[in-house]
């Protein structure tokens, strides 16, 4: 299993790499296809859905945990509504932040860069990349 999530993050970093080079407008456009998606496929998703908690309640978890586990069309939406929210907001890749000049004449600037690649930890919440 260790080695299966070390080969997905190196294969993440490499993936990343290209990602960082992407316009706004297409960034955009991934953002707005995966809502897309998960709303045209809302059928399809509730029901693997079910297939997870059905296999989930049979380790007699708690309801709370049920309940984070469980989608349902109104959590998808949501889900979906997070990402085109996101590809509505201003791209802050390559905004510069500050210039500074040095005393020798240097030039410095920050520069707001690609974020890279984040590991995220489910914890029985499917709609946790979307939010992410």
């Amino acid at each position: 299993m260790m080695v299966n999530i070390q080969r997905l993050c190196q294969r993440a970093k490499i993936a990343s790499r290209s990602l960082a080079l992407l316009d706004s407008r297409t960034k955009d456009k991934a953002l707005v296809s995966m809502a897309s998606a998960l709303v045209k496929n809302t059928a399809y998703i509730i029901g693997e859905n079910d297939k997870d908690i059905s296999s989930a309640k049979r380790l007699k978890p708690s309801n709370a945990l049920i309940d984070r586990l469980m989608l349902n069309p109104s959590r998808i939406k949501s889900m979906a509504d997070s990402l085109l929210e996101v590809s509505m907001l201003k791209d802050p890749v390559g905004e510069v932040i500050e210039t500074i000049k040095r005393p020798n004449g240097l030039l410095t600037k920050k520069i707001r860069v690609p974020i890279g690649v984040i590991l995220i930890i489910y914890e029985s919440r499917p709609n946790v990349t979307s939010d992410c």
